[in-house]
């Protein structure tokens, strides 16, 4: 299956650029320091690099909120930086992705600048505005994931505006034909300029409900999920009128055909919805989005039933589609704290990885993820993150997961020789690049060797999915194209386990990279925290798996 697109399967390297390299000493990432280390990236194995936005923004939501699409913000660089940027990668095999954040702008965009002046302008409409009610509250219930309601006072109005985000992130009005033209517009300046591709922010915010209908309650037993605790208000509510609406669909094929008018090229959409996998389903195919992914596996809930669960769900939704795995990003708890204990062996989130890469799909690899981070503590006097301040301290916000790049065990990791815009964890330098790259087991090269292992085994990339019925903690995945079959056995807990796993056509691979386990007599034997990969010559027989797992000690 060569002649596959190169996004079928491909594992995405995620870079947020504030926290990759300094190279100016400003204590900020920037572009230039990227192309530093394109050749670090190439070496991982990786198909492409996602960058999170660069471009122009008062950093409100550290780039999230976007003052002009067009062009790159100062601390982050130039134009002319991201067009080398391009071109080293494309030298080094990289295709390179980029976010674009339909949605919504910064507050200080022109469109807004003009548009919140006065309510007959040119750009009067190119925002969801609403009158107050008689008693000069929000036209309705709807609330901000930031916290609080979804509407900001604008008094050269006398009006609200609606924001799903911060306040300093109004909501495009996708409404008004005009707007959907000029986001479209924005995407074509980059298939222009030479991207490979968009990771599109929050796509199912595009739309709201025309007729601003409230929102119903949420049960408080239904309140965990999509990333919220239920400490947060957005919790409380379905979010049924303020995103994902059926109008989207029509804006997401016209997304599609111009895409489709660039060689080579893919939309990766970000969903998080009430039902995000049947929104993955529902925004992925043939004349919308190429690919899409949620927050299912960005949880804190890691057994192997939910995750087993979850890509069975997603299948018989999508069973022709093709989804993407993300089980790490910039928004979300490095996954060696969120899915193991402290006292986890480094090599943990390199078999957490090797499980997402696993699955049928793409995978997004989060910066830090190959070398085994956890998360990093950041005090509350050094946070960042507007989400972090505001939830404090039932929730740390995001900036755990967004501190520099340890790339060796220097005062600031090899990132800056000024002071980063957040603190280094000392725990991150022990795990650098520059130490791990001198240590054959370290996460860095088991990492690398799991992706050059994957490679060479088209059913891992491309393959059909099938997930036999194991009991806990063991998670067992057998993919298959043509005559290529491989069985893949992970164990996700600390304890070392017996399975009776009764084939006798298993041929098991060594040199995928991970700790693994032996066959004897019919039973496989598998340690703590390690994966067991066989090629097959015909499928399992059934999907049950008899005999249950046993704990044993030293197996």
């Amino acid at each position: 299956m060569s002649d596959a697109p190169w996004w079928r399967g491909a594992v995405i390297y995620q870079i947020y650029p504030r926290s990759f390299q300094d190279s100016d000493d400003d204590g900020v990432g920037d572009l230039p320091g990227i192309i530093d280390r394109l050749d670090y990236v190439a070496s991982l194995g990786v198909d492409a690099i996602w960058i999170s936005p660069f471009f122009k923004s008062p950093m409100a939501d550290y780039g999230y909120d976007i003052a002009d699409f067009r062009d790159v913000d100062p601390v982050f660089g130039t134009l002319e930086d991201f067009d080398r940027l391009l071109a080293k990668a494309h030298a080094l095999g990289l295709k390179v992705m980029i976010d674009q954040v339909p949605s919504h702008t910064s507050n200080q965009h022109a469109w807004f600048e003009e548009s919140r002046r006065s309510r007959d302008n040119p750009k009067a409409d190119w925002y969801v505005w609403a009158d107050p009610r008689e008693d000069g509250t929000p036209p309705n219930n709807w609330l901000s994931i930031f916290g609080g309601p979804a509407w900001q006072w604008e008094p050269r109005r006398s009006q609200y505006y609606l924001h799903n985000f911060l306040a300093e992130q109004p909501d495009l009005n996708f409404h008004h034909p005009e707007v959907p033209d000029a986001a479209l517009d924005h995407l074509r300046f980059w298939l222009d300029r030479g991207v490979d591709g968009f990771r599109l922010d929050s796509i199912n915010f595009c739309f709201h409900d025309a007729l601003l209908r409230d929102n119903p309650a949420k049960p408080a037993d239904q309140r965990v999920g999509r990333g919220f605790s239920p400490d947060s208000p957005y919790a409380y509510q379905r979010h049924l009128f303020n995103n994902t609406r059926p109008e989207n669909l029509a804006f997401l094929k016209r997304l599609r055909a111009l895409l489709d008018a660039y060689p080579d090229r893919v939309a990766l959409g970000e969903v998080s919805s009430e039902d995000s996998l049947a929104t993955m389903a529902e925004y992925t195919g043939d004349q919308h989005l190429h690919t899409s992914y949620s927050f299912e596996l960005l949880s804190a809930e890691h057994s192997a039933d939910y995750i087993r669960g979850t890509v069975e769900a997603l299948e018989r939704g999508m069973p022709s589609g093709w989804p993407c795995w993300a089980i790490s990003n910039h928004d979300s708890v490095r996954v060696r704290t969120r899915w193991a204990p402290p006292d986890a062996p480094d090599h943990v989130a390199s078999l957490f990885s090797a499980l997402a890469c696993s699955l049928r799909g793409s995978v997004c690899v989060y910066q830090g993820e190959e070398l085994g981070l956890p998360e990093a503590d950041v005090p509350f006097e050094a946070l960042r993150d507007p989400y972090g301040m505001t939830f404090w301290p039932e929730s740390k916000g995001r900036d755990g997961c967004r501190t520099p790049m340890p790339w060796r065990d220097a005062p600031q990791g090899g990132f800056t020789h000024g002071m980063p815009w957040l603190p280094l964890d000392d725990r991150h330098r022990r795990l650098s690049v520059e130490a791990q790259e001198r240590d054959e087991a370290s996460p860095l090269h088991r990492f690398r060797r799991f992706l050059q292992w994957r490679k060479q085994r088209p059913a891992m990339k491309w393959g059909s999915i099938r997930l036999l019925d194991v009991p806990e903690p063991l998670l067992a995945i057998e993919r298959k194209l043509g005559g290529d079959i491989v069985l893949g056995v992970f164990n996700l807990g600390s304890e070392a386990v017996v399975l009776p796993l009764p084939i006798d056509n298993a041929c098991a691979c060594h040199d995928h990279g991970l700790p693994s386990g032996k066959m004897e007599n019919g039973k496989l034997r598998l340690p703590g925290y390690s994966a067991w990969f066989a090629e097959l010559d015909a499928p399992m027989v059934a999907p049950h798996v008899g005999g249950i797992a046993e704990a044993v000690a030293g197996a």
